[in-house]
């Protein structure tokens, strides 16, 4: 297996950094990972902005995130500003793939896009 572009391990770090607890519940964090124009789809098929995302992590009431796991995570840039990135994701039982666009802007790579779909495990999926 061959070692990722800089680029794409530059976003791996980002997104491995956005599953940690402590990152997702400050707002600094965030906001030095999340583009200015960030949207996602979430696994309800709710859409967020940076805004409205940051606000629902931090919020003083936010449920406590149980252990999220990341697998298969694989990336591709797809020029010379843009990676996406494609995992799966398990916390408390459910499974998630996940498709993250990642933009290289000056203040280093920046999450500008993620979507969020809910699975059932299967045997068969592809790998």
């Amino acid at each position: 297996m061959t070692e990722p572009s800089p680029a794409v391990a530059a976003a791996i770090d980002g997104e491995l950094r956005l599953l940690d607890p402590v990152v997702r519940a400050s707002a600094d964090l965030l906001v030095s990972l999340l583009h200015p124009e960030f949207r996602e789809i979430g696994t309800s098929g709710r859409l967020w902005n940076r805004d409205s995302i940051i606000a629902a992590l931090t919020a003083v009431d936010a449920p406590s995130p149980g252990p999220l796991t990341a697998s298969r995570m694989r990336g591709v840039q797809l020029c010379t500003d843009l990676v996406h990135l494609t995992f799966d994701t398990e916390s408390k039982g459910l499974h998630s793939h996940r498709s993250s666009l990642w933009r290289l802007t000056g203040d280093g790579w920046l999450l500008f896009f993620h979507q969020a779909t809910p699975y059932v495990d299967d045997p068969f999926a592809e790998v």
